[in-house]
């Protein structure tokens, strides 16, 4: 499950404390959200990884209009910044900043610098339900330093998205609190090099109630690695306009992790709206050279009011030989 979220307490108490006037006035906007949930390893063929974990996490992202042309923007997550090894309670919490930057608008295209979230597939983000993202993760690409373009092709609604980039090593790798450590490149990892040869493309196109989109990235290797990674995605969503949505993605690595195996992904979800409650399903299997991985899950989730929401899930997980059941419980508060 994603669980990038920034601020709890006092923090978010003070942000709510804007208005939309006073953006306006400013040209300074906000928003975010805080969880507090229950992730919990009820069954696993590992009886090691039988854990509950219960969080808290939270962001909190800014945009601050400096020119016509010229915007700040920034980000900040509060969350474990650690696997859970065994049961814990709202520990290993740090702060850190997930995005940083300046943004040029050239007309209607956009540039970021700075540290930024390259735009590459939609299922990590988008598959719904509270496990639902927890495969296709695998491949998300956030906390990079680098340029981003997005500009409109044509008149239909079409988006092409361009990013050079690398894994932030600069002091915002680290965090407040728990310490996570700063990165550098002598960590090794596929687009940890210190160095803007990585980049990702993508064509994103409305038609309608459909939105489909397609793209690649080349991840350059790190010291570790042998291999350069290559991938390549194609996916889409449908809005049926009676409550029931559908997503499904396609992602192919060629020396996925800079090793010498490949590696599918394939995501199917679909989520169904009836009044306060979402009721959600999806699957996503993981064709490696070694294992084929998968995952089914289940979620509800209700909206209690317009900023508040629970949301329950299960998810029974085939990974790596090893077959678990995951139950889940959080409220969120959108702000």
């Amino acid at each position: 499950m994603t669980k990038s979220l920034f601020t709890a307490g006092i923090y978010s108490l003070a942000l709510v404390g804007g208005t939309s006037v006073e953006a306006q006035q400013t040209g300074f906007t906000w928003g975010g959200s805080v969880e507090i949930g229950v992730d919990s390893t009820v069954r696993s063929d590992d009886s090691s990884a039988e854990v509950t974990d219960t969080y808290i996490s939270a962001d909190a992202a800014f945009e601050a209009k400096i020119t016509d042309r010229i915007t700040a923007f920034g980000a900040l997550t509060l969350e474990s910044v650690t696997d859970a090894e065994d049961n814990r309670a709202f520990e290993d919490m740090g702060l850190y900043v997930s995005e940083l930057g300046l943004r040029f608008a050239f007309g209607e295209t956009l540039v970021s610098v700075g540290k930024i979230s390259p735009v590459f597939a939609v299922a990590w983000d988008e598959a719904p339900g509270f496990y639902g993202t927890s495969l296709a993760e695998d491949y998300e690409l956030s906390e990079m330093v680098g340029v981003t373009v997005d500009t409109p092709v044509g008149a239909t609604g079409g988006t092409l998205s361009f990013a050079a980039f690398y894994a932030d090593d600069t002091a915002l790798s680290n965090s407040i609190g728990n310490k996570r450590g700063r990165n550098s490149a002598a960590a090794g990892g596929v687009g940890n090099t210190g160095k803007l040869n990585n980049v990702a493309l993508q064509y994103s196109q409305e038609f309608g109630e459909t939105n489909a989109w397609v793209g690649a990235r080349h991840l350059s290797a790190g010291v570790d690695e042998p291999e350069d990674e290559t991938g390549m995605v194609v996916g889409a969503t449908h809005d049926f306009g009676n409550g029931f949505n559908m997503i499904g993605e396609l992602a192919y690595f060629d020396n996925a992790g800079g090793t010498d195996g490949d590696a599918t992904y394939a995501t199917l979800g679909g989520a169904y709206a009836v009044d306060d409650w979402t009721f959600s399903a999806t699957a996503t299997l993981v064709d490696t050279s070694d294992n084929t991985d998968s995952m089914i899950a289940l979620g509800v989730d209700r909206s209690l009011t317009e900023n508040v929401e629970v949301n329950f899930g299960v998810a029974r997980f085939d990974v790596g030989g090893e077959k678990s059941t995951s139950v889940g419980l959080a409220a969120v508060v959108s702000f």
